[in-house]
């Protein structure tokens, strides 16, 4: 039997998803419907902190069109919500409760909730509620002296300590000691579909099931069931088409077991689907840091060791991922270069604010900036070009594999593959930096703020620990791919395809991808920190392996052949000496079964490490103090790129979330702890005259050795060191080194930069 073809992978074919979506036909959480729905609305606290003396409901609970209208007191059953992914202890009392029960910690934190039967209803009745709040001064700066978060906790959860080396000597020894204090700006992923779902029990089995925009249908399956004190196999969630996920879908909300627990109690459909504003009130937020990081460096700027003292704004509650984000943060901070010696203090604390979890690249966007930040100061502190001192540092091709004493996410860090120096030369010589420098040179002369800079990164994808995919063969001669993987926008249902077309012979355009549904397999674990293409794509590759195997054995049964001359050639199996053909649906009905399957399963115990630079020529109106990023090139070695043109379109998503971080995105609150960004008039996105077509260099000079496609994730590579770059190069126009100390650098900064 012929081995696997390669083809179509590697090859740029048009995503499958597309046509749904482009002719209208896409259905997202909104778009759910059943008869008698009831709909629900959140009544939320317009104060940051304070203590409830009462809520007073019944003015709203006597209104025409209300079924009935929950407090904390009304549903005891439903403890706070628990951790699904964190190895720290004693992070309990910092869960949220899906409704405030004695006080409330921000605002936007639902404390009630109407069910009425139609949804403008819910929304007017929600503002009769009467919630008598004792306002407290809240707590919105990190560094500010411990509070208290409740009787015997105070507001730091807890602190993420790493390291490894002797700090102390290191900085004993140092020719230079470098320092600085440096901010990330708190944004998310704001997608164009705002939260919602819907919750019902199906009418024919008892099942509840959920309808809305999943990410990890299995997983949060069980913690609802958990949770709620049902059974699992009574409790189906259904993903639809997703309108963006970037994190934001990353986790369960409170509305998710509200909802549920509703459809339970009350015996009818619930839908509940957010605005904008609250939207911006309520759903995850990420990235706020600041770092006070120090680097002892010898007299050709080598660091000699690192230590840093960080502190992570996680906001009034630790949602489902735990302190996940910081602790990323101080794991993969040292990105591609060697340094001898380490010490990292992360102290996670709250405030009252909305909670942080996971942004697109958490952790690693905001430990990118900081590290690019230090690489940067240290050519300057040694008068090297900053080029010259990533090479100094880089970790060489020759220690490859490359193993740190540090963890993220549980996983010792061990970069497996790569050549960073190599990745550098290309990408300078890709992006013909000598001819960018000179053009600067002559705008310069001509009286523009003009300036260039970049950033080298490491990312991190494949997070296992395990995936299993079915792929499904019937008497149509349909090919199923049956995963547990979900749709976020990145291309499942093409790649998938491709790799299962690859290994069976045929054409990717007719296989069917099933994803994101409890009901039709037993195990998955989503799609999210880049592992979807890694682990769903080599189990889809196992799976349609193990198909081919068992149709190759009933074709050299059928043909009365041996079973190393069948090939697969386009929907068939091919005896390779006489020409003879069997299509793949007679082979199914010679079997005698309705379905010939095969099943696949890949288990890692590392991740995988892509790699890559980012540039920038940003120009600064000295009037406006607007910063446009003009040119953005993107170098990045993925291992293997299934579909470079979908790699590509990741790559331009991430760069537009990461210009909106660098220079406009930001979540600000008052002293009261009011939030001053709840409407897009008052969060400013980048449009699409923001945000250059990127100069791309995708390599694939280093396959990952842990899957045998060599793959390595590429969701969010795009975005990682964004923010290090567009720094960099405002630094450059301005001719002040280490200027840019904060993101996002908005006018009013860099007002104050020119001005100071």
């Amino acid at each position: 039997m012929t081995e696997l073809k390669r083809w179509p992978i590697g090859e740029r074919v048009l995503r499958l998803e597309d046509g749904p979506l482009l002719a209208g036909e896409g259905k997202f959480s909104a778009d759910w419907t059943f008869p008698d729905m009831l709909y629900m609305h959140v009544v939320r606290s317009s104060v940051a902190c304070g203590a409830i003396r009462s809520i007073d409901t019944s003015a709203a609970t006597s209104s025409a069109g209300v079924h009935t209208i929950w407090t904390a007191v009304d549903i005891p059953e439903i403890p706070p919500i628990e951790f699904r992914a964190t190895k720290y202890k004693g992070l309990e009392p910092y869960r949220q409760p899906v409704l405030a029960e004695q006080r409330v910690r921000y605002v936007g934190e639902p404390v009630a909730v109407v069910f009425a039967e139609d949804p403008y209803i819910a929304e007017d009745v929600a503002n009769r509620v009467l919630l008598d709040i004792t306002v407290e001064v809240p707590i919105t700066d990190v560094t500010d002296p411990l509070g208290t978060f409740s009787p015997g906790y105070n507001t730091e959860a807890t602190l993420i300590e790493k390291g490894y080396g002797d700090v102390d000597g290191a900085f004993k020894a140092a020719d230079h000691v470098v320092e600085l204090e440096l901010r990330t700006g708190r944004h998310s992923g704001v997608p164009l579909e705002c939260r919602g779902g819907l919750a019902r029990v199906n009418p024919k089995d008892g099942r509840l099931e959920y309808y809305g925009a999943t990410k990890r249908a299995h997983p949060n399956r069980d913690q609802i069931a958990r949770t709620l004190r049902c059974d699992p196999d009574r409790l189906n969630l259904f993903e639809g088409n997703v309108g963006g996920g970037f994190g934001i879908r990353g986790e369960l909300y409170p509305e998710d077991f509200i909802i549920c627990n509703a459809a339970l109690r009350l015996g009818r459909p619930i839908r509940w689907i957010e605005d904008r504003r609250e939207h911006l009130l309520s759903a995850n937020q990420s990235r706020q840091q600041t770092h006070r990081i120090r680097a002892a460096i010898d007299g050709d700027g080598r660091i000699l060791g690192i230590d840093n003292q960080f502190f992570h704004d996680q906001g009034a509650y630790l949602r489902t991922h735990g302190v996940r984000v910081p602790d990323m943060t101080a794991g993969l901070m040292l990105g591609p270069y060697e340094v001898p010696a380490y010490r990292v203090v992360g102290h996670v604390r709250m405030t009252n604010k909305a909670p942080a979890a996971t942004y697109r690249a958490p952790g690693r966007y905001e430990g990118t900036f900081v590290r690019e930040r230090l690489l940067d100061a240290i050519a300057s502190r040694i008068k090297i070009d900053p080029i010259e001192v990533r090479r100094r540092n880089l970790i060489p091709a020759s220690a490859i594999p490359y193993s740190r004493p540090l963890d993220a996410l549980e996983v010792d860090v061990v970069l497996e593959s790569g050549d960073y120096p190599a990745l550098l030369t290309n990408a300078l010589n890709k992006f013909d930096w000598p001819g960018i420098r000179h053009d600067i040179d002559a705008r310069r002369l001509r009286g523009e703020c003009v300036g260039a800079g970049l950033g080298f990164f490491v990312e991190k994808s494949g997070l296992g620990p395990t995936d299993k995919v079915r792929v499904d063969l019937d008497t149509d001669g349909q090919v199923s791919v049956v995963t547990g993987a979900a749709n976020l926008g990145q291309g499942v249902l093409t790649v998938m395809a491709q790799i299962c077309a690859g290994a069976l012979g045929c054409g990717h355009e007719g296989i069917v991808v099933q994803h994101g549904r409890t009901d039709v397999i037993d195990e998955g674990y989503g799609s999210h920190a880049s592992r979807t293409t890694v682990m769903t794509g080599e189990a889809t590759r196992l799976a349609s392996v193990a198909l081919r195997d068992k149709l190759a054995v009933i074709a050299a049964e059928s043909m009365q052949a041996d079973i190393g001359d069948i090939e697969f050639r386009d929907g068939r199996t091919v005896h390779s000496g006489s020409g003879a053909s069997i299509s793949f649906a007679e082979l199914v009905t010679a079997s005698g079964e309705a379905i010939v399957s095969g099943e696949g399963r890949y288990d890692t115990k590392h991740m995988n490490y892509p790699y890559g630079v980012h540039a920038a020529v940003v120009a600064i109106d000295r009037d406006t103090g607007i910063a446009k990023v003009e040119k953005f090139m993107i170098a990045y070695d993925i291992g293997c790129a299934i579909n470079p043109l979908l790699v590509e379109g990741q790559l331009q998503g991430g760069l537009a979330q990461g210009i909106g971080g660098a220079l406009f995105e930001e979540f600000v609150y008052d002293a009261s702890g009011q939030p001053l960004s709840s409407t897009f008039a008052d969060y400013i996105m980048p449009g699409s005259t923001e945000v250059p077509e990127a100069k791309i260099l995708l390599t694939e000079d280093a396959p990952s050795p842990l899957n045998p496609l060599g793959i390595k994730g590429a969701g969010e590579g795009g975005i990682n060191a964004v923010g290090a770059a567009v720094a960099s190069a405002i630094d450059d126009a301005l001719g002040c080194p280490g200027a840019v100390k904060e993101l996002p650098v908005t006018p009013k900064r860099l007002w104050s930069l020119m001005l100071g």
